[in-house]
């Protein structure tokens, strides 16, 4: 189950970044702009909202579980996403418990 847990994170790495570096190619890096696009139209926030809200709630169990490296899989939900640092997360879990 490891092995699909980091396939899914680098999987989670390559398709968000694929879409974010097309944006900042079309329109430039501008992060108010990113952060607009967010919500331009009801199903980008709809989208928005499940991942920030997703976010939060993985950041609340993080630190729930004192979680020694809580702030990798914070680094990685802030500058890749949760598609790639929720999978990250239970890989190390998985590899962990199987040591």
């Amino acid at each position: 189950m490891k092995n699909i847990y980091l396939g899914a994170a680098i999987v989670g790495t390559i398709i968000p970044y694929f879409f974010f570096l097309r944006f900042f190619a079309d329109h430039g890096f501008s992060l108010s702009s990113f952060a607009s696009a967010l919500f331009v139209n009801g199903a980008a926030g709809g989208f928005a909202s499940d991942i920030l809200i997703s976010s939060a709630v993985f950041w609340i169990y993080l630190f729930q579980e004192k979680e020694k490296r809580a702030w990798l899989y914070i680094a990685l939900n802030l500058s890749i996403g949760l598609s790639c640092a929720l999978p990250f997360y239970l890989y190390e879990k998985t590899k962990n418990a199987e040591a």
